[in-house]
C-alpha cells in the first residue's frame, strides 16, 4: 500500500486499463476491483462522415431545405469556372447552411464556427471534407445580404403558397440588441476630431517611415500597419458624420446638442435603454410575425431606440414582399403614433393600447378634438370586449419569437455597422422560418418538397 500522503493513483501501473485491487474496503467484501482508464490504446475506427448523424438530425434537415433552394444569384458571383483558371471556391450551400444550422445551435462568431467545423460532428457532416476557414465564413455572412433578404420572402411566399401563413393577424415589435461597442468609444466632437488629427498624423507618419527606409519592415507589416492606420481614420471620420444626427436627436428631447456623442468603434451604434432598465450601445430590431403560425414576415434594423415611426414602414415592407397586408396588426404602446396610424388605415386594422388618460381627463377611448377619422375608430376599437381578446395574440406571439431569437445568441452582435447588424439579423430570421417549416409544413424539406425551391 502506498504511504499515508500518498495518492491513490501512485498505486496503479502508468497507463493501466486493468483491472485493480488499489481501493481498499474495510467491510468484509474485501479490496475493491475498478476499471481505469488506457488512453495509449491504439484504436481503429472505419467509418464515412454520413455514419455520424442519425437520420432526422437538424444538420440533415437544415441541408436537405437548402440544396432545394435556386442560388443562382450567389453562383453568379463564382469567377472560376470549368476549363478556367483559379482556385474552386466552397459551394454557397455549404456555407448557407453551416450558418443557419450554427444560428439554431446558438454560434455567432465566424471563428467559433471554423472550429466546429474541425472538431463536430454536425459541421463536420456538413462541410462534407470541405475545408472552410474563418475569413470565408465572416465574408459570406456579411456580404449577401440581398439574397438573404430574398430567401426571407421566398421562405414566407413559400409558407403562404402551402397555406400555411394566411397574414390575416400579424405582431409587430422591437427588439433591442447589445451593440459590438463599448460605452467608453462614445465620444463629443472635441475629442473625435483630436482623434481623428492623430489618426492622420499616424497615416503620414507610416507612409515617411517607408520612405525613410524601405527595408525597415517586412512586406506584410507594412501593409497591416498601413491597414490599421487608415481603418482608424475612417471609423472617426464616420462618426464626426453621424453626430449632427445625434445633435439633432438631443434637440428634439429638449437637450443640449453639444452634449452628443458618437462612438468611434461602430459609428451607428446608438445608446439605448435596455430590457433590464441599463443603458448599452445597441441596434433596434424589428421583427414582425405571423400570429397563427409564429413565422417571420419581416425585419428591419434602426438605429432609434424608440420604436415610434416604425409602423408605417413595416406595413409598407409587408406589402412590398408579398403583394397583400394583414388583415390586423398588432403593436405595443410605442407604436401608434396617430400620423401612423392614418398612414396604415386604408392598409390594415391597427390594435394598439390607447395611453392612459391623465387624472381628471375624459375617457381615451373617446374621440378628441382633432382626431382623425382612423385615430377616432382606433380610440373607439379598442374599448371593445373583441379588440382586447385579440390584442392578446401580441405578446403570444412577438415575446416568444424574440425570446427565441434570445435563446439562439441573438443578445450581443458580433459585427459593426447598420448593413452588417441587418445580414445577422436576417439570419436569426431565415433559422427561426426553417424550424417553422419543419413544424408547419415538414414536405417542404423532406421528399414531398420540389426539386427546386425558386428565388422569385
Amino acid at each position: 500500500m502506498p504511504g499515508e500522503n500518498a495518492s491513490l493513483f501512485d498505486a496503479l501501473p502508468e497507463g493501466s486499463c486493468v483491472e485493480t485491487n488499489a481501493v481498499d474496503r474495510t467491510d468484509a467484501a474485501g479490496k475493491a476491483r475498478v476499471l481505469m482508464p488506457n488512453r495509449g490504446q491504439m484504436e481503429f475506427r472505419a467509418s464515412d462522415l454520413d455514419s455520424l448523424l442519425p437520420e432526422g438530425h437538424r444538420a440533415r434537415l437544415v441541408w436537405d431545405y437548402v440544396v432545394r433552394l435556386d442560388l443562382a444569384e450567389l453562383y453568379a458571383q463564382i469567377k472560376a469556372v470549368e476549363g478556367g483558371v483559379g482556385r474552386s471556391r466552397i459551394a454557397p450551400e455549404i456555407l448557407l447552411a453551416l450558418w443557419r444550422y450554427a444560428t439554431l445551435e446558438g454560434v455567432g462568431t465566424a471563428r467559433g464556427l471554423a472550429r466546429l467545423c474541425e472538431a463536430h460532428d454536425a459541421y463536420r457532416w456538413i462541410c462534407g471534407g470541405v475545408q472552410v476557414n474563418y475569413h470565408t465564413l465572416a465574408d459570406f455572412r456579411v456580404g449577401h445580404a440581398t439574397v438573404l433578404d430574398a430567401l426571407l420572402t421566398l421562405s414566407v411566399a413559400n409558407l403562404m403558397d402551402a397555406g400555411v401563413v394566411k397574414l390575416k393577424r400579424v405582431a409587430h415589435d422591437g427588439v433591442r440588441v447589445r451593440a459590438s461597442a463599448g460605452a467608453a468609444s462614445f465620444r463629443r466632437r472635441q475629442r473625435l476630431e483630436g482623434y481623428l488629427e492623430q489618426a492622420r498624423q499616424r497615416v503620414e507618419a507610416l507612409k515617411q517611415q517607408v520612405t525613410d527606409d524601405p527595408c525597415a519592415l517586412s512586406r506584410r507589416e507594412k501593409a497591416s500597419r498601413a491597414r490599421a492606420a487608415r481603418e482608424r481614420q475612417e471609423r472617426v471620420e464616420r462618426a464626426l458624420e453621424r453626430l449632427p444626427e445625434m445633435q439633432e436627436a438631443k434637440r428634439r428631447q429638449g437637450k443640449d446638442p453639444e452634449q452628443a456623442r458618437a462612438s468611434s468603434t461602430d459609428s451607428e451604434a446608438t445608446v439605448m435603454k435596455m430590457a433590464d432598465g441599463g443603458y448599452r450601445p445597441a441596434y433596434n430590431a424589428q421583427l414582425c410575425s405571423d400570429t397563427e403560425a409564429q413565422v417571420i414576415v419581416g425585419i428591419e434594423v434602426v438605429t432609434s431606440g424608440s420604436d415610434l415611426g416604425q409602423l408605417s414602414p413595416m406595413v409598407e415592407q409587408v406589402q412590398a414582399r408579398y403583394g397583400a397586408t394583414p388583415d390586423e396588426y398588432l403593436v405595443d404602446g410605442g407604436y401608434p403614433a396617430h400620423a401612423q396610424i392614418d398612414a396604415v388605415a386604408e392598409k390594415t386594422v391597427v390594435y394598439a393600447p390607447v395611453p392612459k388618460a391623465k387624472e381628471g381627463e375624459r375617457d381615451p377611448h373617446e374621440a378628441h378634438a382633432g382626431d382623425s377619422e382612423a385615430v377616432a375608430n382606433w380610440r373607439s376599437r379598442m374599448a371593445t370586449d373583441e379588440a382586447k381578446s385579440i390584442y392578446k395574440d401580441r405578446a403570444a406571439t412577438a415575446e416568444c419569437v424574440n425570446a427565441q431569437a434570445r435563446n439562439r445568441g441573438m443578445i450581443r452582435l458580433p459585427v459593426r455597422g447598420l448593413a452588417k447588424v441587418k445580414s445577422v439579423v436576417l439570419l436569426f430570421a431565415l433559422a427561426h422560418n426553417l424550424m417553422r417549416t419543419i413544424a408547419l409544413a415538414p414536405e417542404w424539406i423532406g421528399l414531398g418538397a420540389p426539386a427546386t425551391i425558386p428565388m422569385a
